[in-house]
């Protein structure tokens, strides 16, 4: 009789070593498409089924060209990881480099752009391609601590042999995502890793922890960045007449005067001054502030017809609506739960309502809560593109969904069942 999953995990914070003897037999014979003495956890056979799919060789690993070091910091100065790294350094170094293992944080393109802990560690670390400026993605070196959670999003523990890659199991690792509390996406893992004997059940709540603590610090960051901006707006706004609104570079709201106040307005990537159309304001003034923009609309009705949106899921974590119409064109980068919501309205052109997409996401036709919070979210940006009761594209544009060239890799990191629905249909 096999093993459940949750044993060998008990097993292994008892008796590594068996542990890793259960789970290399599991994985021959699993790799051989028999069954073997334990069951994978379904994390790590999903994640398998991706690396089959994607032709990843499990017997000999590929390691990517190495980013320069110039490179390498390049990404260190761009990335908004560089706030954060203080509070994973603080919540994981210390205990890390005594229980033998190493703190890695990778980008969000799976890049390693940090390394730091235990010496020895580090040189095993050398020796399995786990570099800085190495490219640890999923698709890349397999099932591991850094591609893996960021391909599902939610920490994984990869213990020994459920590393995909043979030359990898004599490894632990336990990676986090790190989100940008701003928007959901995706801006790096943090992993810890090393030998495998170092494994310790607690491993993965602890590095998910300060994950969270590391996406608090951003939020406090960004709240204080909008108080600064709020005080150079005040006396702008204070001598106009009308609507108008100040922004930071991403679209946040800092004050506004004549108009009712939005969190967010989406913003094109590149941004000029001058008269602009902006969505769902209209053709607007724009002017630069410090840290941000003087947004004042020209009270213009936003055009529908001739308008063209392309919902782009083709690209793994980088989901985008992009409108065109007489008014110009702009885009938008798409959360992991809006990528899904308008995926499905794409699917439902007659439309949807509440309830039928909460049944749609969680399998619940209750979760209309949820559901209208999010869609007044997506509606911020799509404005009257966007109609409801039942939501839908406005019938006067035209919808184009670009999907990935193997339907199993549609929004991989999705559960609802109206996607998964997608990837078999």
């Amino acid at each position: 009789m096999a093993m459940s999953p949750m044993d060998v995990t008990q097993l292994a914070a008892v008796d590594s070593a068996r542990a890793a003897r259960m789970l290399k037999d599991m994985r021959n014979a699993t790799l051989a498409g028999q069954r073997g003495p334990v069951a994978p956890r379904p994390v790590i056979e999903q994640s398998w089924g991706r690396m089959l799919r994607s032709g990843v060789d499990p017997d000999h690993d590929f390691r990517s060209g190495l980013l320069s070091r110039e490179e390498v910091q390049r990404r260190r100065e761009s990335s908004t990881l560089r706030h954060v790294l203080p509070v994973l350094r603080e919540g994981l170094l210390s205990v890390a480099d005594v229980a033998h293992h190493i703190m890695v944080v990778a980008d969000e393109d799976g890049r390693v752009l940090w390394r730091e802990g235990s010496a020895p560690v580090l040189r095993k670390a050398d020796g399995l391609g786990f570099e800085l400026g190495a490219d640890w993605r999923e698709d890349v070196v397999g099932t591991n601590g850094v591609g893996t959670p960021a391909v599902v999003r939610r920490p994984v523990q990869v213990f020994a042999a459920e590393h995909f890659v043979r030359s990898h199991a004599t490894w632990t690792c336990a990676g986090a995502p790190i989100t940008d509390p701003r928007d959901g996406r995706l801006i790096g893992v943090v992993d810890v890793s090393g030998p495998l004997e170092t494994m310790h059940p607690a491993t993965l709540a602890w590095v998910d922890t300060v994950a969270k603590l590391a996406e608090a610090r951003l939020r406090e960051l960004h709240l204080t960045s909008l108080e600064q901006l709020r005080a150079v707006a005040a006396p702008v706004l204070s001598r106009l007449a009308g609507r108008a609104l100040v922004v930071d570079r991403d679209g946040w709201c800092a004050a506004v005067t004549g108009m009712p106040y939005a969190s967010r307005i989406a913003l094109p990537k590149s941004l000029a001054a001058g008269r602009r159309w902006l969505p769902p304001l209209g053709l607007c003034a724009v002017e630069p502030l410090a840290g941000g923009w003087l947004l004042r609309p020209a009270d213009e009705p936003v055009p529908s017809e001739g308008t063209r949106i392309v919902l782009d899921l083709s690209q793994p974590r980088r989901w985008s609506l992009t409108v065109t119409g007489a008014a110009g064109a702009w885009s938008h980068e798409l959360s992991p739960r809006h990528a899904e919501l308008l995926y499905l309205l794409a699917l439902h052109r007659g439309g949807r309502g509440a309830a039928g997409l909460a049944e749609d996401m969680f399998g619940d036709a209750g979760r209309t809560v949820t559901v209208r919070a999010e869609m007044s979210r997506v509606r911020r940006y799509l404005g009257g593109l966007l109609d409801h009761r039942p939501y839908r594209f406005c019938e006067e544009a035209e919808v184009e969904v670009l999907l990935p060239e193997n339907p199993h890799d549609l929004l991989p990191h999705s559960t609802a069942p109206g996607v998964a629905a997608g990837r078999t249909g």
